[in-house]
């Protein structure tokens, strides 16, 4: 989809976007509204980028915390940037993954730039950075600063291996997570160069690793006063993820290899092709391998020794899948859908994006949801995930635009007056 589908007033960067985009009314955003979720009350001195970082903050934003988003004054974070789709100058990419933040411009590489920072540490409960290591105390924003400056404070950085051993200086992203963790190698169809998987795993990993274990560190501080260094690398976390597998191999000494959309342990499980459009179907339980059966046309299928049992199953797994992918062709897949689900057989259709976030169970979810944002109108979202009783009010804010909220953090939360504004301006401290 294009930019100016996305919105009729869309440009590239670069583009001169004020006489373009209409100044929709800067305002602060509504936090009272957000005063219900359950990190209410919690502050987030965001330091990372790019997509790890960017999605934990997310993340910590959307159950109620007040993440200020640190940004240098330069450009931001480089996703602000990311082709190929574009929303009044803002990367559709950055907007996927910045709502329920502030942002504020500081230039950490400045002696003053630094005292701001501090200052703020001083108000904060979490300092969160995705950086390698070394580049923190660079920053004076290593954990021995912070809790000097704020025992309280709890710290976490995301990395891509950790603080300790040989890799910890390489740069790396997703796909080298991927490949090194042992994903890929079990990604994609037998005898075929390994894929890596279409979502970013590895990034998407350590994300919810870090805002687990912050979140732990909220609460272990309740009972201690004090706060606590967290480090979590990327590779640690998918390995981890790789659970019976990695067991597989411990026990038995299985080396997985790649299995297409099957299962190293249960058949039939995967996508089947039909008369249109293919399906996916996955018989965990014995009772829905006789439905199956029942459902397809081979009901003799259930009692054949090959067949009978999982272990027998998966014995014959290519000889079960070429009789049940025969049968398969004969319908469409609305029609299998239908027939397989009144029986109650776990399936789906194998839904394209555009309808994924129409499908009706998605929409019932409140998976796709609408955000105003102050330049670009109307965005629809990817929802929340996660659902809380009570329910929250109803409030997001919109992926902020580049130090937008600067002087209102410096404002409200240090006491700083225009003047001492001004003077940070001029000093390259701020933007």
């Amino acid at each position: 989809m294009s930019a100016s589908r996305l919105d009729p007033l869309a440009s590239e960067p670069g583009a001169d976007t004020e006489k373009t985009c209409p100044d929709r009314g800067l305002k602060t955003e509504d936090r009272e509204l957000r005063s219900d979720r359950p990190l209410s009350g919690i502050r987030v001195l965001d330091l990372s980028r790019m997509l790890t970082g960017d999605y934990a903050g997310m993340l910590l934003g959307d159950m109620g915390a007040d993440v200020i988003k640190i940004e240098e004054i330069d450009g931001g974070d480089p996703l602000r940037k990311m082709p190929p789709h574009f929303v009044c100058g803002e990367s559709a990419y950055f907007l996927s993954i910045n709502r329920n933040k502030r942002s504020v411009t500081l230039n950490l590489k400045h002696a003053d730039g630094r005292k701001v920072f501090h200052e703020l540490v001083r108000h904060a409960d979490v300092v969160f950075d995705n950086f390698r290591p070394g580049v923190l105390e660079k920053l004076g924003a290593d954990w021995k600063t912070l809790s000097q400056l704020n025992p309280r404070i709890i710290s976490c950085t995301i990395s891509s291996f950790g603080e300790v051993g040989p890799y910890r200086e390489l740069p790396a992203f997703d796909l080298t997570i991927q490949a090194l963790a042992g994903a890929m190698s079990v990604t994609g169809e037998p005898g075929r160069v390994p894929v890596r998987l279409g979502i970013p795993m590895g990034d998407l990993a350590g994300s919810m690793f870090a805002v687990y274990s912050i979140s732990a560190a909220l609460v272990e501080r309740q009972r201690t006063g004090t706060g606590r260094r967290i480090e979590v690398a990327l590779l640690d976390c998918l390995i981890s993820m790789l659970n019976y597998m990695a067991q597989y191999y411990f026990t038995g000494g299985q080396v997985s290899g790649p299995i297409g959309s099957g299962h190293m342990s249960v058949v039939p499980y995967g996508a089947f092709a039909t008369k249109d459009r293919p399906i996916t179907v996955a018989i965990f339980v014995e009772k829905f391998w006789h439905s199956l059966c029942e459902v397809v046309g081979l009901p003799g299928m259930a009692d054949d020794p090959r067949f009978h049992d999982a272990a027998a199953r998966l014995k014959n797994r290519d000889e079960c899948n070429r009789l049940l992918q025969e049968k398969f062709l004969e319908k469409t897949q609305d029609e299998w859908i239908k027939a397989l689900w009144a029986k109650e057989i776990p399936s789906a259709p194998i839904l394209s994006l555009d309808q994924v976030f129409e499908d009706p169970q998605v929409l019932a979810r409140e998976m796709v949801v609408n955000v105003e944002h102050p330049r670009c109108g109307t965005l629809k979202m990817v929802g929340d995930p996660v659902k809380l009783t009570p329910k929250p009010a109803p409030g997001i804010s919109p992926p902020p635009m580049l130090g937008q909220h600067t002087a209102e953090v410096l404002r409200g939360l240090l006491g700083y007056d225009d003047a001492r504004i001004a003077e940070l301006k001029s000093k390259g401290v701020v933007s």
